[in-house]
Order: C-alpha cells, then structure tokens, then sequence
C-alpha cells in the first residue's frame, strides 16, 4: 500500500523542477483531514467529479443542443477531452498531472444551459446586480453553491485548484483573480488546462460540424491546417466517410498537441525557470504554439466562428435560448414564490436577482425547455 508521503515522494521525483507538488499547497479554507492514500490534488479531482454540477454537464450545450443528436459533444464530453489532453500535455512537460486534471473537470462546472449564448444572456440579465460569469460561477460552485459536507460550504479544495479554475482564460473567457495573487500568471498546470480547452473545443467542433454537414471538405481548403492534415493523412478529399473524418480529427488533435509540448519546452528553457513560482513570475505565458502552428490554427478559429458559430441552424437556437431564460428569468423575479422551496431560503443572503440566476445557471438544456412550458403552456402542468 502506497501512503499518502510515498506518493508525494514519487511526484516530486516525476515532476519537472517546475511543476506544482502536492505537498507544497498552500492548503484549504477550512481545517479538512488529508487522506491517507490520496495526494491532495487527488482528493480535489475526487471531490469535483462527484459532485452535482459535474453530473448535469452532460446535459449542457457545447455547440450543438443535447437533444440535437447522440453524437455531438455535450459539455461534459468537451470537459473529458480537455481532461484528457490536459494530461496528456502534463505528462510530456513534467507537469503535476493531478493538477491538471482537477482543473480541466471543474473548467466548466458554472456554465449555463445553452452554451455561450445561454452565458451572455444570464449575463445581460444580470446586468446591475453583479454580471454572470462561468468562471466566476464555477468558483461560486465549489466554495459555496455544492453542499455536500457539515463541517465547511462548497468543496474546500486546495489553493492551487482554486487558482486554477479563477484564472482560466481563452479567447472567449477573461479571468478575474483579484484575489489570486492577479500579479502572478497561472502556474504551468493552470497554463495547460487553459491549452487544452482551446485545443478540444477547436477540434472537436470541427469533427461535429463535418459531422451535422454545416461545414463540408470544400468550405476547408483555404485553411493551411487542413491542406497539411490532407497530406499528413493522404486523402484524396473527395468523399468524407466517418472512418477518415476520424482520421484526420485525430490525427490534427496530435499535431496540435505535439507543436504544444515541443513550443512550451523551448520557451520554459529559455525562460531558465527553476520553479513553478519562477514561471509563474514571467512577463508571458509560457505554453502555446509554434508561430507557423498559430497561424494555421488561427485560421481554423476564424473559419469556425464564421461558418460554424454564426451558422443560422446555431443562431436560430442561440435566439430561441435567449427567448427561454429571459422569460424564466423575468418570471421568477416577478414572482418569487414560484422557485422551489430550497432555493427560496437563500433570497435573503443572496439576493433575489442572484438566487434566480444560480437556478438558472444550473439547469440543463432539457430542464430550461421543460421549465419553459410548464411556466408558459397552458396545457402543461405545473
């Protein structure tokens, strides 16, 4: 049997100098007895997998709305290949990969139902009374909304995942770490997660748009990165069956990954970093593509956002979750005495306007539709 120390001990000869050791955590809120047989970023991932919010991502809109298809990624098919991946880049960089993954899981745990449109729509509503954010909201559910324990709110996991999830930022989320020490970047595991996100949800949103025939070969060939995965796989680009569009998702995820680790390792020698404060100390984050990959992905990003984003099928359903939660929203506010009973307990501490959002904020897509008749269709019952 393997103790808790003999783990530590055999992560701190794995990890790269640079890498975040568990046992250097900078601890809880709250006094919580550590494991015996589990390091405390294990204890975190544990934690987070277990809770309610992870469980109704897989009702949640990635792209394409739950009930759209069995095939298409829902959010919590996008937070497991960003788990994945995540890990996958650790491992290669010497990074803690308990780390990394205990973040990818909670990276989406606060969005809305309906995707992005269902978060700028929570957030327009919101407007005055403290903005929505799924970031922030994802903090909220592991320090506070989950109650799972007596002793303490939320999840009480350590600093380090907690810095990670406030300080998660892609192209479409911003961080505000006000609290996190904002003078210093992420560390590399916070950085990681962060690729990986990007990394997943470019490349599977454009195996599911292949897939529902939004996007075909010929909307592709301007794009260099598909003129190199056309090459890298040897097709034709005549006809698209599954078996090659798996191929060639596949086989453009591993030259993502691969430029990532191969890039990150060339900016973290030359950056001489001898610590995982050392880099979180630098001007710049350190992981990241080649400048020739950036490119080529940057394109990719541009077209999916174009064709894929602003498709009208993806718009028409953006409009129609708008029209969902607004009303929901209006509905409760207007008449409190309609949420369910242990929700109504914390209007007073939180605030009517914001214990309406959380409801909303946690409802899946099929539960927001369901609530949307029973609230508005006569012949619905309540």
């Amino acid at each position: 049997m393997y103790t808790r120390e003999q783990l530590e001990a055999h992560e701190d000869q794995m990890l790269a100098p640079y890498g975040t050791r568990s046992r250097d955590s900078k601890g809880r809120t709250y006094p919580d007895k550590e494991p015996k047989q589990r390091t405390r970023f294990q204890r975190d991932r544990d934690r987070i997998l277990h809770t309610s919010a992870f469980r109704r991502l897989e009702y949640k809109t990635q792209v394409f709305i739950n009930f759209e298809g069995d095939y298409f990624r829902t959010r919590l098919t996008h937070t497991l290949e960003v788990t994945q991946i995540g890990r996958s880049i650790a491992r290669a960089l010497g990074a803690n990969e308990d780390l990394v993954e205990a973040v990818c899981l909670a990276h989406d745990l606060g969005h809305a139902a309906f995707g992005h449109s269902g978060e700028m729509t929570l957030n327009k509503l919101m407007a005055g009374h403290g903005g929505f954010d799924h970031n922030r909201q994802s903090l909220r559910i592991v320090t506070e909304l989950e109650q799972r324990y007596p002793d303490f709110p939320g999840l009480n996991l350590t600093w380090e995942v907690r810095e990670g999830i406030v300080k998660h930022e892609t192209e479409y989320d911003v961080s505000d770490a006000s609290a996190y020490e904002p003078e210093l970047r992420g560390n590399l595991e916070a950085q990681i997660a962060n690729a990986a996100d990007e990394l997943a949800y470019t490349t599977h949103d454009l195996d599911d748009g292949l897939r529902s025939g939004m996007i075909t070969p010929p909307d592709l060939t301007q794009l260099e990165i598909w003129q190199l995965l056309l090459v890298s796989v040897g097709w034709d680009g005549q006809r698209l069956d599954d078996l090659t569009r798996h191929r060639l998702i596949r086989r453009l995820i591993g030259l993502l990954v691969t430029d990532v680790v191969e890039a990150t390792d060339r900016r973290i020698l030359a950056s001489k970093a001898k610590s995982a404060l050392d880099l979180q100390k630098l001007d710049h984050n350190v992981i990241g593509y080649s400048e020739d990959m950036q490119r080529g992905n940057r394109q990719l990003k541009d077209f999916l956002f174009k064709d894929l984003y602003n498709h009208p099928r993806v718009v028409r359903m953006a409009v129609k979750a708008e029209r969902i939660l607004s009303d929901i929203f209006e509905s409760y506010v207007e008449a409190p005495a309609m949420l369910p009973y242990d929700f109504q307990q914390f209007v007073k501490d939180r605030g009517l306007q914001r214990t309406v959002c959380d409801y909303l904020a946690g409802m899946t897509d099929r539960y927001a539709v369901q609530e949307y008749e029973k609230l508005f269709d006569p012949h619905s019952l309540p």
